[in-house]
């Protein structure tokens, strides 16, 4: 690991079953770093926003090593928050793990290694941070990417068709639509969906429905 950063904070690293993205229902390892610049007013893992343990890379690959699974999942808090994200990224994927990265889209990832499947966040106006969309994102995205909306409500909901028909995202990537925790039913989304015809893929957080909105699952 010569000439790499080797060591991250660690909120938290974990085994469960995947509750988002294409990936979803597959057992994963859940690596979830500290820090985060945003506040979004639906975060379910402020506790990650502090804290944490510093950890070496050799020691977080032991960890994950424990598990039969080729399924990683590098999450926060913003994970690209910490340069050494990148290096832990790009050696995961030199170990042969099937890796996905969860971004808030606030940050570059230009640097992030082409091995690595992206499920880059669109910030609506519900999440109160908007305003901290990192555009040029969109022009570095890969078809095995993904790119995820949180809908709070009608406004939100309207806001993201708007981008993707802006932006013709339909020809980068899948598009996922998530409803909101507890603030919009699932159904209702599913409805508009159906009624304006979007090729988008309906995302209800599977591990919420399994566990209930608690940590570490």
């Amino acid at each position: 690991m010569s000439g790499k950063l080797t060591q991250l904070k660690i909120t938290e690293i974990f085994y469960s079953i995947q509750g988002e993205s294409s990936f979803v229902g597959l057992p994963t390892v859940f690596i979830r770093l500290t820090g985060c610049p945003l506040r979004c007013q639906y975060c379910d893992t402020a506790y990650a926003f502090k804290g944490g343990k510093k950890l070496e890379i050799k020691e977080i690959l032991e960890k994950i090593k424990i598990y039969k699974t080729k399924y990683i999942c590098v999450t926060g808090g913003e994970p690209l928050a910490q340069p050494a994200c990148l290096d832990l990224l790009k050696i995961l994927i030199q170990e042969g793990f099937i890796v996905s990265l969860e971004t808030s889209g606030a940050l570059p990832i230009d640097q992030v290694d082409p091995g690595v499947n992206i499920i880059l966040d669109i910030k609506t106006p519900g999440s109160l941070e908007a305003d901290k969309n990192y555009w040029p994102n969109l022009k570095i995205l890969k078809k095995s990417d993904q790119i995820k909306f949180v809908i709070c409500s009608r406004e939100d909901y309207e806001f993201s068709k708007k981008i993707l028909l802006d932006n013709n995202l339909f020809n980068f990537c899948e598009i996922l639509f998530s409803p909101s925790y507890a603030e919009i039913k699932p159904e209702e989304l599913a409805a508009w969906i159906l009624e304006d015809q979007l090729l988008v893929r309906l995302q209800i957080q599977l591990h919420k429905f399994l566990w209930g909105d608690k940590t570490g699952v």
